[in-house]
Parts: structure tokens; sequence; C-alpha cells
């Protein structure tokens, strides 16, 4: 199927696919944004295969799924330049995790009009 057919999602994955092969750099700069959390977990996927064929990946994301590859060398901006942090000391999972366990309430406090 012609990829202007596709959904942006499904284009960007079919590409993944079709053109990503091993022995390669790649590049990314928020790639979450096309993709759906259960298509980022399917990226993953891919790039675990592509990693296992000499590839590496550079991407800047604030997707908690793709930071949570194994092995990833996860990197912040902060006022001092980049530093190296642990997955679970990233603000994008504290946040996410954060939100997942207590939705209800943060929703009611975020929305609250007092």
């Amino acid at each position: 199927m012609s990829l202007h057919k596709q959904s942006h999602g499904e284009s960007f994955f079919a590409l993944l696919e079709s053109r990503l092969k091993g022995k390669g750099l790649y590049i990314f700069d928020e790639p979450e944004a096309a993709l759906s959390p259960s298509r980022q977990m399917s990226m993953l996927v891919r790039m675990h295969d592509l990693v296992q064929q000499d590839s590496q990946f550079i991407i800047a994301t604030h997707s908690p799924i793709l930071m949570a590859y194994p092995g990833a060398w996860i990197y912040q901006l902060t006022k001092h330049g980049l530093e190296r942090v642990s997955y679970q000391d990233t603000e994008h999972f504290q946040v996410t995790r954060n939100f997942l366990n207590r939705h209800e309430q943060i929703v009611s406090q975020l929305l609250d009009d007092g």
C-alpha cells in the first residue's frame, strides 16, 4: 500500500520495517509523535532486531516507552548541559507513572475550577 494512503503512524512504521537495515545509524526526533503506545512497543521490537544487526539509534524522545529500551543511555538537558540519567529518574517516567497510578485524582485537580 502506498505510504500516502496510510495514516501518519502506519506510514512511519512501514518505513521502519522496509527501509531500515542492519549496520545502520538511525537518528529520530520524537518518533512517538506518529505512533500510538502499542506501536511504540512495536518500534522497540524493530529497534531490537536492528541493534542485533549492529545498528545504533540516537533518539530525542519524551516517550517513557521508547526510553525503556534495555541498556539505553539516557541523557537529559539541564542547566549544566547534557547529563546521563537512569530511566526511572527521568521526568517523563515519573510524570507518566504518577499519572497512571493517580489519574482520577490528578485529572480532578487539573480541571478543578476553584
